[in-house]
């Protein structure tokens, strides 16, 4: 099982310990540049995919790299969504 299969499969089980980190990793494998808004929107962080214009917005967290679960949850069934889980 390769990196990327792996990464897909950890982030299926919504894991209490899930990275910002691993985030960036698995949506850059999956062909999204990450940008941010610009000086006045905090912590929040798009990722864009020129293929097929889909975006996505997450909250980078701080000071720690650990997402919020629900935030984790969201981002799987964004991805599902999209045929990408």
């Amino acid at each position: 099982m390769s990196k990327y299969e792996k990464a897909k499969e950890r982030i299926r089980q919504k894991p209490k310990d899930y990275t910002y980190t691993e985030a960036k990793y698995l949506l850059g494998k999956m062909g999204f540049i990450e940008w941010s808004k610009g000086r006045t929107s905090g912590s929040r962080v798009g990722f864009f995919r020129e293929a097929d214009k889909t975006t996505i917005l997450l909250h980078k967290p701080h000071p720690e790299d650990i997402m919020d679960r629900g935030a984790v949850g969201d981002l799987v069934d964004y991805l599902k969504g999209i045929g990408e889980l």
